[in-house]
């Protein structure tokens, strides 16, 4: 209790922001209770999306497992933002990556001079273009940078992830986002999903997927269309007219395409794994307290400003687990706000090991 007395006293003479202090393995990242607070970033908005302001500590109630916990530490101040904008450069991305690099120099323009940010390109690579840096001109001329490889394939999405997260946010303390601007479809990477979401319950960095739909799928229907206009449905008539439905133009009904199956199939395909990639960034948004967004360019400016305001007027708690002993399991973080009409987002869970 003296250590933690000790803590406390420092954090109210000096106001340090304390974070989970935790080690950084191969497969396993765990919080060591007697040596830290676990750290709970906190977004509390309107049922408009808008920041609440002027809360305190009294305002707020933290759960572990549905037991009632003391907080310890409560942080209200703007602080300077730690960004990282993760940028899809896989094939699949081809017809959208000029967007997607509109987009993020759209969100560099909105940061303060005290804010850092990094840019992160991912292909079948991982590569860093620029480091953390409050220079915006070199974070855009590193975004202009992004380029897709020729004759490369694969999309290392959860490598991109998992690496700015745990490598290139490590030891950085304060108000950290990754913004990840992609299609969501992963071909190559290392991490599994179920591990980069294990991971992602022991961090305080909120990630925030902008999904951008690709165009195949209207390029597969417009050449499934094209060729049902010309080559029609039905059999030939004796006049050249097709008597079942589906006679091409200029009265040359013949046999559908065989292959216009197979197109189909391709549609379904495609639209499998945009269903799957919007499932997968929307569980990476819920781990980590941030959002899930499809891109939509009438509103993507709007949408950056309100990223921006979130992350920056966050509330931060802090709390000590209770002592226990056994395995390290995962504990159900809940915080609750005694304000009606809140919206209240923040991690939802945390993993512990005793000594």
């Amino acid at each position: 209790m003296k250590t933690r007395r000790a803590v406390l006293l420092w954090v109210a003479l000096f106001g340090v922001s304390l974070t989970v202090l935790s080690q950084d393995k191969a497969t396993d990242e765990t919080i060591k209770v007697d040596t830290a607070l676990v750290s709970v970033p906190v977004i509390v908005s309107d049922r408009n999306g808008r920041y609440v302001p002027k809360l305190t500590a009294a305002d707020f109630n933290i759960f572990q497992d549905g037991n009632k916990q003391n907080i310890e530490f409560f942080a209200a101040t703007e602080e300077p933002l730690t960004i990282a904008l993760l940028i899809d450069t896989s094939q699949s991305t081809r017809g959208v990556l000029g967007d997607i690099k509109d987009s993020a120099v759209s969100f560099i323009k909105l940061l303060a001079p005290a804010d850092k940010a990094m840019i992160v390109s991912f292909n079948r690579d991982v590569e860093v273009l620029s480091s953390l840096t409050s220079d915006q001109e070199q974070l855009k001329k590193a975004v202009r940078s992004a380029e897709i490889p020729d004759g490369e394939f694969g999309t290392a999405l959860r490598d991109a992830a998992y690496e700015t997260v745990f490598r290139s946010f490590s030891g950085i303390k304060g108000r950290k986002a990754v913004i990840l601007l992609t299609d969501g479809k992963d071909a190559g990477s290392r991490i599994s999903i179920r591990e980069l979401l294990y991971r992602l319950q022991e961090s305080d960095t909120l990630v925030y997927p902008i999904m951008f739909k690709t165009d195949e799928r209207r390029m597969i229907m417009r050449q499934i269309l094209r060729r049902d206009d010309i080559f029609g449905g039905g059999f030939p008539g004796r006049r050249g007219g097709g008597s079942f439905p589906g006679g091409g133009r200029n009265g040359g009904g013949l046999p559908p395409r065989r292959d216009n199956g197979r197109q189909r199939e391709r549609v379904e395909r495609v639209e499998r794994q945009n269903r799957e990639a919007s499932e997968f960034l929307q569980k990476i948004a819920d781990t980590t307290a941030g959002r899930f967004y499809e891109s939509d360019d009438g509103k993507l400016k709007k949408l950056f400003a309100s990223i921006v305001e979130e992350l920056r007027f966050q509330y931060r708690l802090g709390f000590y687990p209770p002592d226990e002993t056994g395995e390290k399991r995962l504990h159900e973080i809940k915080v609750k706000v005694a304000r009606a009409d809140t919206v209240v987002r923040s991690r939802s869970s945390y993993r512990v090991e005793t000594k």
